[in-house]
């Protein structure tokens, strides 16, 4: 007879996106996303619930829709690095995790400021690697546009691959500084490296020592084949969409199950979905803030913008509440919006239209009240009781291993969740009550790594 399962670890983590519309930044009680006390307050909230960590993403370009900027994506936010080590001094244990991409920016640079980040809060830096395809970002970047989509997993693999290199560059050697001898480290050649690939030429002397981690913590966002592969083969953690139960766990089998041909065990790679809530005293009263949050996110020139992604075309004169068009979307990529991911998660156009058409007519819903339907639903609805009950359930039932929460109020939208969801996972011995380790590696229960010239360059 087996011993059943023990329970799960429910990780938390928090999201800071910066202004777009899911954080609804026209609400009165929203504050700055530029002013560094947002940031402090913000994680100093994750940080007094011992959450594992808060997450950035990354901005690399004010995304054009129509030849204008809107609030769909992150429009304004200070640099990622620059918040982070500014947090590392005003946070004891909460782990700080960026978002930097591998395709135009150079190895040595990421490798030195995440050995840095880790260095300057005692071992709670993360990075999470991503890619990116497109000209239009690119023109941001002294080579922008020049890696071709199908090559942008390979040099993300050369990247983490020369990161790697250059985090294990001072293995076996210490800075001793011993004055009566003179001596200052513990062997010669510290930091020695040469990484010739496809991709990289670079050799030379990695000038930050071994970090408090060995490594930061990586984490892969992408949900592609190849995007899976890659955090199978080298991710500590996967940042996903997939927040709903049945998702989740079809998500969560297929990236665990992908482990094993790297020769790695299941808790090698954490699964942890972005999830948004709606709270409220009861569960009823949490639908209805649900469906206010809802119209808020999507207002009438909103529900346009959405619009405009999947047909493909200026929208601006329509009727945000009028029917769905009946005309057809135009094919093709990049003629109303540029730069974006999800113009591309639309897929088939003429299907996608006409399954919002079925819906408006099946529900008598307006083209706002149809995007509201499809777009964006917020993960956990309810009570406290209800939400922290949802989220053990997930977590227990295999589809993650925590969420990523994103409140739609930045920065204090969090506190409530904080105070009143977080106490309830503590009863259900599911979430932490006191940080028991220093370094995020800790938090998630991951083992600090072996360097490479021990363990074999996988």
């Amino acid at each position: 007879m087996t011993s059943p399962r023990p329970r799960k670890q429910v990780h938390l983590a928090a999201h800071f996106p910066g202004v777009n519309n899911t954080t609804v930044w026209s609400d009165p009680r929203s504050g700055s996303h530029i002013e560094f006390d947002s940031f402090v307050r913000f994680a100093q909230i994750a940080e007094r619930a011992k959450f594992d960590f808060l997450f950035l993403a990354e901005g690399l370009r004010l995304r054009e829709q129509n030849g204008r900027i809107y609030d769909l994506d992150v429009v304004g936010r200070p640099d990622t690095f620059t918040v982070l080590a500014a947090l590392a001094a005003v946070t004891d244990r909460l782990g700080l995790t960026g978002t930097i991409n591998s395709t135009f920016n150079e190895p040595f640079e990421v490798a030195s400021q995440f050995a840095s980040l880790d260095h300057l809060s005692d071992g709670r830096a993360a990075w999470n690697v991503v890619t990116s395809w497109d000209a239009f970002t690119g023109e941001n970047f002294r080579r922008g546009g020049y890696l071709p989509e199908s090559d942008r997993y390979e040099r993300a693999q050369a990247f983490l691959d020369a990161a790697t290199t250059l985090f294990d560059s001072w293995d076996g050697v210490d800075v001793v500084a011993d004055a009566e001898s003179g001596r200052l480290f513990s062997a010669d050649e510290p930091g020695t490296y040469a990484i010739r690939d496809d991709f990289f030429d670079i050799a030379g002397r990695f000038p930050v020592p071994t970090s408090p981690q060995g490594r930061p913590v990586i984490f892969q966002a992408g949900d592609s084949k190849r995007g899976r592969e890659f955090a199978a083969a080298s991710a500590d953690a996967i940042f996903t969409r997939h927040g709903t139960l049945d998702a989740g766990q079809a998500f969560y089998a297929d990236v665990k199950g992908r482990l094993s041909r790297y020769g790695r065990t299941h808790d090698e790679l954490l699964v942890l979905p972005a999830a948004t809530f709606a709270l409220a005293d009861t569960d009823e009263q949490a639908a209805e803030l649900a469906a206010e949050i809802r119209r808020q996110q999507v207002s009438p020139q909103t529900a346009l913008r959405f619009a405009e992604q999947l047909w493909n075309r200026n929208l601006s004169d329509y009727d945000p509440d009028g029917p769905v068009p009946e005309f057809d979307p135009v094919e093709g990529e990049h003629t109303i919006a540029r730069g974006r991911a999800s113009v591309r998660q639309h897929g088939d156009r003429l299907t996608e239209a006409q399954r919002w058409r079925r819906l408006g007519a099946e529900k008598g819903l307006s083209l706002r009240e149809v995007v509201i339907e499809v777009t964006g639903r917020q993960n956990f609805i309810g009570s406290p009781e209800t939400i922290a009950a949802t989220i053990d359930r997930y977590v227990q039932a295999d589809a993650s291993d925590g969420f990523i929460l994103v409140p739609h109020i930045t920065p204090d939208g969090l506190a409530e969740f904080a105070d009143r969801v977080v106490p309830l996972l503590q009863e259900r011995g599911v979430f932490r009550t006191e940080y028991t380790g220093t370094t995020l590696r800790d938090h998630l229960g991951l083992r600090v790594p072996t360097p490479r010239s021990l363990a074999g360059a996988r």
